[in-house]
C-alpha cells in the first residue's frame, strides 16, 4: 500500500536549496512518532530518463540519524526533479515522503558580478554597472532584474 507504515513516522519539513551554482543541500526532521532508532534515506531522480540516486553526503544529528544531504554538480532541467525519503526501523514500518520540485524555483543565485560605480561630483551623478550571476540555467542576461538600493552617509 502506498501509505504502508506507521501514521507519523515519515519525515517532515523536508527542504532543499541550490546554491553556488552546482550545490544542493535538502534538510528534514524526523517524523514525530518515529522510533528513536529510525534511520532515512534520500533518493532523488533529475528527470524521467535520469536514475535514481541516493545522496552520498548525508548531514547526521546528534543520534547519528540522517537528517539532510548535500550534493554536488547538481545541473538544473526543465522537468520537476523526483525526491524521496525512506526510513527504516527495527520496530515498525516507517512512511516515506516524496515530493517533485522545479530546481530552478529553489536555486539561490549568486549576487551580480563585477559591480563598480563611477561617480561625479557634478549633476550627471554615478554611472554603475556590473555582470549577471552565475547560474547552471540561465542562458538569457535579460531574464534578471535587478533592484539598486543607494545609501547616503
Amino acid at each position: 500500500p502506498v501509505f504502508a507504515g506507521m501514521n507519523g513516522s515519515a519525515i517532515e519539513n523536508f527542504s532543499c536549496v541550490i546554491y553556488n551554482i552546482f550545490l544542493m543541500n535538502c534538510t528534514w526532521q524526523a517524523g514525530r512518532d518515529a522510533p528513536a532508532d529510525t534511520q532515512y534515506f534520500l533518493y532523488w531522480q533529475k528527470s524521467r530518463e535520469d536514475n535514481q540516486m541516493e545522496c552520498q553526503l548525508y548531514i547526521l544529528d546528534e543520534n547519528h540519524r540522517n537528517m539532510g544531504c548535500i550534493f554536488q554538480n547538481v545541473s538544473i532541467g526543465l522537468e520537476k526533479a523526483y525526491f524521496l525519503v525512506n526510513g527504516s526501523s527495527k520496530d515498525s514500518l516507517i512512511q516515506f515522503y516524496d515530493e517533485y520540485i522545479d530546481l530552478y524555483k529553489i536555486e539561490i543565485l549568486t549576487a551580480p558580478l563585477n559591480v563598480t560605480a563611477h561617480c561625479t561630483r557634478d549633476s550627471a551623478g554615478c554611472i554603475i554597472t556590473w555582470h549577471p550571476p552565475l547560474t547552471s540555467h540561465v542562458e538569457n542576461a535579460e531574464c534578471f532584474q535587478y533592484e539598486i538600493s543607494i545609501q547616503n552617509k
